[in-house]
């Protein structure tokens, strides 16, 4: 094919748009029109074997392609982009006699474009559309009078290909078989049963450590941090009630609430990023001064520097997403991270109490999810389930946004797919967050009952049971599955097993004994030496017990001040209160100095945050 460039045009199983929402797991199929997703291959005019892809979407129903690329024709392009193929007089001269012509979309259906391109002696025919790829639908009985395939090209990959290439090209048109799954579920199942174990184990024992200390102290500002909110039968049938309204008003209103939903994911995946990395940053040593006395929201509360820093930086990675959330060459690996630190922050948050309300909250969502994927196509006009809707986007949107909670990794083996217009695979945060609970729930009661965490790895052994399960279905079934639907088995019945064989199930059940069964810690006293009596009233204390006295005021003022003002100012308080309580301890054995008063001072402050050297001061004052 000397001085000519050469198309090949290659089809696969596909959709224009898939995505997911809230609990389900949906690799979706198109269920009203048969369209499938291709790729044009164009080579070059020198007749290198060399070309570029580009994607395309076509409708298998109007005529069948074949799989293999060598039984394909390779056919003439014709480029018609300046006409709409509406009418004959769109025709040019000669006709399209062994040729697909390119042509615009526009003005008439796309059965007309296509029975005029038959007409005229077309092999096939190809649409440039500036809008939104769609497939090229029609009625059967239209479908039963073409037999020639009819696809979409995107208007900038027209163009390209007449910089590239110039206006000479040959076409080959072919759709050959898609795998089933891609190695980006091996990534997918790693994150989420990863998310799960850690997120679970992490909750468990960040809950039976609070029960040890009632009152740490903290840094302030990040207090908010240890609370838990324990869920309740009532919260959870408000919980679904909401999501279902949710969902309802998302398929009404879609276009106007896909922006909020935008940024409630910002905030609450900053919240969970800070969440995540906080532990971390708290190990470094620098930055510990804290901010100046002021009256600003947040830092009245003189939160460390470093911590201040991190909410910035947490900040700003949302924002960054959500600038460029569109761009799917790197925006989901900040997606997917984001993601994976608020579904870890939920977890360690959100406190199922009992199995009973595990069991209780589970196959509420089950019922909700199969409902909203199975039984919602027949209460709607176009047959549509609501959450395949809503989930893909609706056909018709104008913001073509698409809802952010899933986890997304591209295609990884070479497919078409990676040139179109969702080359991921994805999975909804429920499917992580519902069972995650579950799991939390049973190492929490490992730890209760002693048992080396048999609960917390045979139910996270379930949920990756589970979710393989889900895959195979999808390979099996070639539709939608709501993941839910093999994940709460999975790891309800699983869990229940493990009761039962440990001869457990009423406390497992019940969640009872978390506090009573748990051993007290040991009461720890302050090392404070109090003045022994003297023998006898005359003789003095010497300087050995004199500097045991005052040991303990000293150790405490020094943990006090080990946080500074980032001010500049120099920490000299220690040293006089240091330099007055060994003038005090010098004082004859008849009148013994107490060094109780100071403890007591001491112990409030530290409490309370950062000292002040006029209170130790008072405190020393008054003892005297």
């Amino acid at each position: 094919m000397a001085g000519q460039a050469r198309v090949v045009l290659v089809a696969v199983a596909g959709c224009p748009d898939y995505n997911v929402n809230g609990s389900s797991l949906l690799f979706l199929s198109c269920f009203q029109v048969s369209c499938e997703f291709g790729m044009a291959r164009v080579f070059s005019e020198k007749g290198s074997t060399k070309g570029k892809d580009y994607c395309i979407l076509f409708n298998s129903q109007w005529a069948h392609l074949p799989h293999d690329l060598g039984k394909a024709s390779l056919l003439q392009l014709q480029d018609q982009t300046v006409s709409v193929l509406c009418s004959p007089s769109d025709v040019p001269d000669g006709g399209f006699s062994n040729m697909i012509p390119m042509v615009m979309r526009g003005n008439c259906t796309f059965y007309e474009k296509v029975r005029l391109a038959q007409i005229n002696g077309a092999r096939g025919l190809l649409i440039v559309s500036r809008e939104r790829l769609v497939p090229p639908a029609g009625n059967q009985s239209q479908y039963e009078e073409i037999d020639i395939p009819v696809a979409l090209l995107s208007y900038t990959d027209m163009l390209d290909i007449g910089r590239s290439f110039g206006h000479s090209v040959k076409v080959a048109m072919y759709a050959p078989n898609e795998p089933v799954l891609d190695y980006n579920m091996v990534i997918i199942f790693l994150m989420a049963v990863g998310t799960v174990a850690v997120g679970g184990y992490w909750a468990g024992s960040r809950d039976v450590k609070k029960r040890y200390v009632k009152h740490k102290r903290d840094d302030g500002a990040e207090k908010h941090e240890d609370e838990t909110v324990d869920v309740t039968p009532i919260m959870i049938c408000v919980f679904v009630v909401m999501c279902c309204s949710m969902l309802i008003l998302l398929y009404f209103y879609y276009d106007q609430l896909v922006y909020v939903i935008i940024g409630i994911f910002c905030l609450a995946a900053s919240i969970g990023l800070y969440s995540c990395l906080s532990p971390f940053v708290r190990r470094f040593p620098l930055g510990k001064c804290r901010v100046p006395d002021n009256n600003l929201p947040y830092l009245h509360k003189r939160p460390q520097v470093r911590m201040l820093l991190l909410a910035g930086f947490c900040i700003a990675v949302s924002l960054v997403w959500g600038v460029f959330r569109n761009e799917d060459q790197w925006a989901w690996v900040l997606q997917d991270a984001l993601g994976i630190a608020f579904c870890l922050y939920m977890l360690k948050t959100i406190r199922l109490p009992t199995f009973k309300g595990c069991t209780l909250l589970l196959l509420v969502l089950f019922v909700y999810d199969v409902f909203f994927v199975f039984i919602t196509p027949y209460l709607t006009k176009t047959g549509e389930s609501i959450m395949v809707e809503v989930a893909a986007g609706p056909t018709d949107s104008a913001t073509h946004e698409k809802l952010p909670m899933v986890l997304k990794v591209p295609r990884l083996n070479f497919s078409p797919l990676a040139l179109c217009d969702r080359p991921f695979s994805l999975l909804g945060f429920g499917d992580i967050l519902v069972p995650g609970l579950l799991v939390a729930y049973c190492h929490r009661f490992d730890i209760q009952v002693q048992s080396s965490r048999v609960y917390f790895v045979a139910c996270t052994i379930a949920y990756g049971i589970g979710l393989l399960v889900t895959f195979v279905a999808l390979a099996l079934m070639q539709k939608g599955q709501p993941a839910l639907l093999y994940l709460v088995p999975c790891t309800l019945i699983t869990s229940f097993l493990v009761a039962v064989w440990r001869k457990e199930l009423g406390m497992f059940w019940t969640g009872s004994g978390f506090a009573k069964d748990l051993p007290h810690p040991p009461l720890v006293i302050s090392p404070v030496s109090r003045s022994a009596p003297p023998k006898e009233e005359s003789s003095p204390v010497s300087q050995s017990e004199a500097g045991k006295e005052i040991t303990g005021p000293s150790l405490h003022t020094e943990e006090l001040t080990n946080t500074p003002l980032c001010t500049g100012e120099p920490q000299a308080a220690p040293l006089e209160v240091e330099e007055e309580q060994t003038g005090s301890s010098e004082e004859p054995a008849g009148q013994p100095a107490d060094s109780t008063p100071h403890i007591e001072v001491s112990a409030a402050q530290k409490d309370n945050g950062a000292p002040e050297s006029q209170d130790l001061q008072a405190a020393q004052s008054q003892s005297d």
